[in-house]
């Protein structure tokens, strides 16, 4: 393939520059996707064997997670060479062919930048840590220790323990904010800046149509290591780290999220502005002031296109919970766009963390419907679309060192990242004829994809058709949102835009409930979305046990 964008592809791209705006993005774990050669691990082949059963689902693009050459100490988010396909996933080619194939489907592809650390087997490290005086001296975070040979202050690793490592070498610690063999980039150092952007404008001469960005609000630090300060007890249950680990006890007021770090978005979006019809999703972590975050991130139109918060991947599963962010969302963050996501590769699956009376598909079509109904654009984990649960994965099978390290009260990411489930009959449920990587699930194997096929009444049937409904209707797709008075665990809202109006009503409990229309709306019942709900002559719906209703607003 040829490594230049053409003048007719920039041409296309340009004529639908808004694509991600309000588009349904698959995230493709590619380690448990699907294995074409045998050693029990996916690989890049794999996806485009499989990209006919993603296009069968209606979305607009996909997320490959990190496919790049790694020592793959947390499989693969420790990169150790960012244009370079790393062999267990294949090659260059097979990424071209994905790339081609996927746009032959009008699936758009992009892909992980983890450009807030690398691996400590990169180039650019090895050379960093050879001396004080080297050409990328300065490319990593390197600080004295204190006069006691302490760390410089007091900033932890979200994997535990200090956010500092020795090193021999250089006789200085260096910075890592996740693992000690993940060493943070220093972004106050223009020419380590230009090398990351070298390495994003590498695949978008390769005709990717965008990047989801790990960590984005990580990249700067404060030149001052001044100590955190500790977070308020009640700050300290972020999904963004489990409740045993103490990073939560500090409010990271220094050690990320820095002013600068808006300069480097300003750079990266110039950058992508000159290959038209490409998107940024960027993954914001910064406690409870995410929204305020992103509303800075994704402001104005000049750096982010979009980001996501962890707001919705907790579990907590309550109306009020919808109500009070998306509102605190709309309040805070302008004219910044969201992408909203309930599952990905870092957090227990979302059928797990909401469903605690054993109706795992009644939360799985229920989550569905109020996911691709909300204002924004929406990621989607591979499995969610089956209605995967979290795994039970043994002591002696985890991978995670993050799971290793905190068992058992908490059990790692392997959870959520455990084989995607084919072919109900075949070895390994279809995704390897060796070993894999991670042990299928025996509670998945029922929800294969080739069981879920043939079930009209399957959760993979529920959103095929949810996503047709959102793609038919452009008020879902990118409307403004308006909340609607409603009683108990009833949540409703409408959706504006497109010339027209549509209620939708979501019943979260699991008995029955009614929802009597406002006297000043005039409602029409709309099909094809999979609920069962009525509206009878007196403009009173019945909505089952999890259960929800659309309607046209006249």
């Amino acid at each position: 393939m040829n490594d230049v964008v053409s003048g007719g592809v920039i041409a296309s791209r340009a004529a639908d520059a808004d694509w991600w705006r309000g588009a349904v993005l698959y995230q493709i774990y590619p380690r448990s996707f699907q294995d074409t050669d045998g050693d029990g691990v996916g690989d890049l082949k794999g996806i485009t064997a499989r990209l006919d059963h993603i296009a069968s689902l209606g979305v607009d693009a996909i997320w490959i997670s990190p496919f790049f050459k790694s020592p793959m100490k947390d499989f693969g988010y420790d990169v150790s060479d960012y244009c370079a396909v790393d062999p267990l996933f294949g090659t260059l080619a097979d990424f071209d062919d994905l790339i081609a194939e996927a746009h032959a489907r009008n699936i758009k592809v992009t892909i992980d930048q983890v450009l807030s650390h690398t691996s400590d087997q990169h180039a650019w490290f090895k050379e960093s840590r050879s001396s004080k005086t080297n050409p990328k001296a300065d490319w990593f975070v390197w600080a004295d220790a204190k006069p006691d040979g302490n760390p410089p202050n007091n900033w932890l690793s979200i994997f535990g323990g200090s956010a500092w490592e020795w090193d021999t070498t250089r006789c200085q610690y260096y910075l890592h904010n996740f693992l000690t063999s993940q060493p943070d980039i220093n972004f106050h150092c223009m020419a380590a800046q230009d090398a990351l952007l070298d390495s994003v404008e590498f695949w978008l001469k390769r005709g990717v149509d965008g990047f989801r960005l790990d960590t984005v609000n990580f990249y700067v630090h404060s030149q001052g290591l001044e100590n955190n300060p500790p977070s308020k007890p009640e700050d300290r249950n972020s999904p963004e780290a489990p409740a045993v680990n103490p990073y939560n006890w500090q409010d990271h007021i220094h050690d990320k999220s820095q002013p600068e770090n808006l300069e480097f978005l300003k750079r990266l979006r110039a950058l992508l502005d000159r290959y038209p019809g490409q998107t940024t999703v960027g993954e914001i972590g910064d406690g409870p002031r995410s929204l305020k975050t992103m509303a800075a991130y994704t402001a104005g139109g000049d750096k982010l296109h979009m980001c996501y918060t962890f707001d919705f991947l907790s579990p907590i599963f309550t109306k009020e919970h919808f109500v009070n962010r998306i509102k605190a969302f709309e309040a805070i963050v302008g004219d910044g766009w969201p992408c909203w996501a309930f599952s990905n590769h870092d957090i227990v699956r979302h059928v797990s963390r909401w469903t605690h009376d054993g109706d795992f598909d009644g939360v799985a079509k229920l989550a569905a419907g109020i996911l691709l109904s909300l204002r924004g654009s929406v990621c989607l984990y591979q499995g969610e679309e089956l209605g995967l649960t979290e795994a039970d994965i043994a002591f002696e099978d985890l991978q995670d060192p993050y799971g290793i390290r905190f068992w058992p009260e908490y059990k790692g990411r392997d959870g959520c990242r455990t084989p995607m489930v084919w072919e109900s009959n075949g070895a390994n449920a279809g995704f390897s004829s060796a070993k894999p990587w991670l042990p299928v699930s025996p509670d998945h194997i029922a929800r294969a994809v080739n069981r879920e096929t043939t079930d009209r009444a399957s959760v993979l049937a529920h959103y095929r058709k949810l996503i047709a409904f959102r793609h038919a209707h452009p008020a879902l797709r990118d409307g403004s949102i308006a909340f609607v008075d409603s009683p108990d665990d009833v949540l409703a809202f409408v959706r504006e835009g497109g010339g027209e109006k549509i209620l939708c009503v979501f019943n979260l409990a699991a008995k029955g409930a009614s929802f009597k229309l406002p006297s000043d709306l005039k409602v029409t019942p709309l099909e094809g979305h999979g609920f069962a709900a009525t509206l009878d002559a007196a403009g009173t719906v019945g909505l089952g046990g999890r259960d929800a209703f659309f309607g046209k607003i006249a």
